[in-house]
């Protein structure tokens, strides 16, 4: 198990790292205009401080305008992942970036059959909302559960970054 933080509070990350357990930073435009500064350069500042992968998100929505975000947000740093909607547009982009070797994250995930899809696209990580998909009624901790289990049983190279956790159980 990997512990990724959401956010792009500088400060709070850099605490969170001086702890010693953190793997990498989730984060998105919403977070970093929270903070008012600039999105490339928080993402910049963000993998400076941490050695590990660091989910920046693209804003728009059609395949065009995710392709060219994508590539500018990989050109920042290395460990970047970029953090993709899971819609059709969206699966297009990441099959295209993973065959420009470019990492990517599937996000607004909500059910083992949107994973595979993102996985069988060459998505790095997929992100199920475990929290949204309990608003719903649905167990969220069950389906990272079969998630887990179809990933590994289908030999997908796929890691899951649980998102949107309410709770441990």
């Amino acid at each position: 198990m990997r512990i990724f933080i959401d956010s792009a509070n500088i400060a709070e990350i850099r605490e969170i790292h001086s702890l010693g357990f953190l793997d990498g930073v989730t984060t998105n435009p919403t977070l970093v205009a929270k903070e008012g500064r600039d999105y490339h350069q928080v993402i910049s500042e963000i993998c400076n401080l941490v050695d590990g992968p660091i989910s920046a998100e693209v804003i728009a929505l059609d395949y065009p305008g995710m392709m060219q975000e994508a590539r500018q947000l990989a050109e920042i740093h290395p460990n970047v992942v970029v953090k993709i909607p899971l819609t059709e547009a969206g699966l297009r982009a990441i099959s295209s970036l993973n065959k420009e070797g470019i990492n990517t994250n599937a996000t607004l995930v909500f059910s083992c059959n949107q994973a595979i899809l993102a996985a069988r696209a060459g998505a790095s990580y997929v992100s199920p909302f475990i929290g949204r998909v309990d608003d719903i009624s649905y167990d969220g901790m069950a389906l990272l559960k079969d998630l887990i289990e179809i990933l590994d049983q289908y030999m997908l190279d796929t890691e899951v970054i649980a998102a949107s956790i309410r709770h441990p159980m």
